[in-house]
């Protein structure tokens, strides 16, 4: 009963850690930890859900294709879902993969497969109508991308129009590839980065990734961005192929590039032996790749064998594994990064991983350190995850010496000594000073800075760097004792600028509590959470003083986000910041508000669609000064929707539980009558 129920909840574990993970890996383009160890956990999760299929829920990693889209983008939906692929990590397993399709078939030894490298780059999907592209999209979750149609316009290996010539055009073309940065272009990309002082990037992978969700597309045109086609999801209006290798071949004649290592092979011999092959061309390519592809050469049997729940069964990906040495545990250092998280970072003993002498290495969390049971003192493996990030992936516990040090997480942070905090359930721990700490500095007063905090015109993310870097801006008070004389002295800053600037933080200084709550970048105090403590307490003397019992009194305020504003009042150096802001000059008109008088009091509203006489911005902070809260979502508990142009789901989902919908004219209408009474 025991063993039954440690395994469920590692079953439960396992699914958050996942579910988190994808989304920072497929939406956030940030990688938590090498592709190596999560395919370890999903195989983990799925050896436990095949033990407990009761258990198995719909949102489980196992079940889902990957991340939510941004919603930076346009929501485009994928005609035909774009799926991932099982792995494979051995000769046995490709083997196996081969012996179930010949018993789901009928088929012999002899059936062919098409194999090409899977390149670690951002898959995406291509429309094509009559010859020309009309539509281009992210993977996103599978089922639903971004739209990025004019970004992946500016990649020369995309044709625009397709290159036909004794044939039309396809009425319908649907093409899946890969987006990915060469060695070269990755490294030419980084150097200028450096010669103009912007950030570089960690991979390829990433670099690219970054690229394809610029906003600006004359950004992404300016990035040594590649295509890469590996699969054909629809196809109208031509003759189809017979097979996957002859699709690719079309492909290339219509200006597609496709990989120059495919090839087709037979059988579990063939399969195995390309494999091997590409594996010992890995390092030699011009390009990163972490594995094979292999699938069913045949588009007949493709369609024979399908697909299940979230991978074609005609296809695998063969896993490469990252290249690994043996080392010793010497110290641990916590990084404190720009956000606040702690991160441990091994001192190791000097070894040559993949021809890099490695030193340091990523530990994760404090999780990671539990659950690998490490050690100062250990001796440990070593690997470069995705040939990049050097991580400590196992300790030979066997060599474990009698006299090792336990990790222990720092009461305070290393850069500033404020408290760090770890809250129950949660795998990152944080530095709380966010005002003051040096790692966090730049963050914090970009934050500071922002439209919806305190609104200074002109101090943007290159200028805070500058003034950062050069020492003059150390935490937020400071911003307002800069010159016009010495802001003149900056690159691209002229003595206009620089006094346009000086006035922009002058006139900041008038505000509102709500704003000066929001600007502090108090850990999941949003701009809605801070109009609700400022209408609480009416006053920051007040806030100041909450303890967490009071704050959870707060409307929305829960125990955790009472106790990270707790937290933040209670360090001195947030409380010697917040009294050098006040003497710089901010101001704001505290009135305690009696919300039992407000007229929408204890109302929850939602906005949708667009308006055209008041910003989205405006028509919340009118609702909120009548005592209503705005939320983000629809519920039996909303009092009512206003639906402006384009609304969408929010707008059917509150005609389906009979929420009342007002559109801008009634809005204004009812905003009026309100204003006025």
């Amino acid at each position: 009963m025991a063993e039954a129920s440690a395994a469920l909840a590692r079953l439960d574990s396992l699914r958050q850690q996942l579910q988190d993970y994808s989304y920072r890996y497929y939406v956030l383009d940030d990688s938590p930890l090498p592709d190596a160890e999560y395919d370890r956990l999903f195989r983990e999760l799925q050896a436990l859900e095949a033990q407990y299929p009761d258990q198995i829920t719909p949102d489980s990693p196992t079940q889902r294709v990957g991340g939510e889209p941004l919603s930076a983008f346009s929501e485009v939906r994928h005609a035909v879902p774009m799926l991932s692929l099982s792995n494979a990590f051995s000769d046995e397993e490709l083997a196996q993969f081969v012996d179930r399709i010949e018993r789901e078939v009928g088929g012999s030894a002899q059936m062919d497969f098409c194999c090409e490298p899977k390149l670690d780059g951002l898959a995406v999907s291509l429309i094509y109508e009559n010859g020309q592209l009309r539509q281009g999209a992210t993977r996103g979750d599978g089922m639903t991308g971004e739209g990025i149609t004019e970004n992946l316009k500016t990649i020369q290996s995309i044709p625009i129009t397709l290159r036909v010539q004794d044939e039309p055009a396809p009425a319908l073309l649907e093409v899946r590839g890969e987006v990915y940065m060469t060695h070269q272009g990755f490294e030419a990309l980084n150097a200028r980065a450096r010669e103009s002082g912007d950030k570089v990037f960690a991979n390829p992978r990433n670099a690219a990734a970054g690229s394809l969700r610029q906003l600006d597309s004359k950004i992404a045109a300016q990035r040594p961005l590649t295509f890469c086609a590996y699969q054909v999801a629809r196809i109208e209006g031509v003759e189809n192929s017979l097979t996957h290798s002859d699709l690719m071949k079309r492909l290339a004649q219509w200006g597609f590039r496709t990989s120059a290592e495919q090839e087709v092979v037979t059988g579990q011999a063939g399969i195995i032996d390309y494999c091997h092959r590409l594996g010992e061309l890995r390092e030699q390519l011009p390009h990163d790749i972490d594995g094979a592809v292999i699938k069913v050469n045949d588009l007949r049997l493709q369609s024979e064998l399908g697909f299940v729940s979230r991978a074609p069964r005609w296809a695998i990906a063969f896993k490469y594994p990252a290249q690994a040495q043996i080392t010793r545990l010497e110290g641990i250092d916590f990084q404190v990064g720009r956000t606040g998280a702690l991160t441990p970072v091994a001192r190791l003993q000097p070894v040559a991983v993949a021809g890099v002498t490695v030193s340091n290495a990523t530990l994760h969390n404090m999780d990671e350190i539990q659950r690998l049971d490490v050690r100062i003192g250990d001796t440990v493996v070593v690997r470069r995850a995705g040939d990049v990030i050097p991580q400590v992936v196992e300790v030979i516990h066997e060599q474990r010496p009698e006299h090792t040090i336990a990790i222990q997480l720092p009461d305070q942070c290393p850069e500033c000594g404020s408290t760090v905090e770890q809250l129950e359930g949660e795998v990152v721990a944080r530095c709380s000073g966010g005002l003051y700490c040096p790692a966090q500095r730049k963050e914090a007063l970009k934050h500071f800075a922002s439209r919806k905090a305190m609104d200074i015109d002109g101090l943007g993310t290159k200028l805070i760097e500058q003034l950062v870097d050069k020492e003059w801006v150390t935490n937020p008070a400071d911003l307002f004792q800069l010159k016009a004389e010495q802001l003149a002295q900056l690159e691209r800053m002229g003595r206009k600028s620089a006094e346009n600037l000086v006035a922009a933080l002058e006139h900041s200084k008038s505000t509102t509590l709500a704003r000066f709550i929001y600007a502090l970048g108090i850990r999941e105090v949003g701009e809605a959470t801070a109009a609700t403590l400022a209408r609480h307490f009416g006053a920051l003397e007040a806030l100041k003083a909450a303890d967490e019992a009071n704050l959870q009194s707060v409307e929305d305020v829960g125990p955790v986000v009472a106790r990270h504003i707790a937290t933040f009042f209670r360090q001195p150096h947030n409380l010697e910041t917040l009294e050098a802001l006040i003497k710089s000059g901010i101001h704001w008109q505290e009135v305690k508000i009696d919300r039992d008088t407000l007229p929408l009091n204890g109302q929850t509203w939602v906005l949708t669609g667009t308006l055209e006489q008041l910003t989205r911005e405006q028509a919340k902070a009118r609702l909120e000064a009548l005592g209503a809260r705005v939320a983000g979502s629809v519920s039996k508990k909303t009092h009512c929707v206003v639906a402006g142009l384009a609304a969408g789901s929010k707008l059917a989902k509150a005609e389906s539980l009979g929420v009342t919908v007002l559109d801008e004219a009634e809005l204004m209408a009812r905003l009026t009558e309100l204003e006025t009474a």
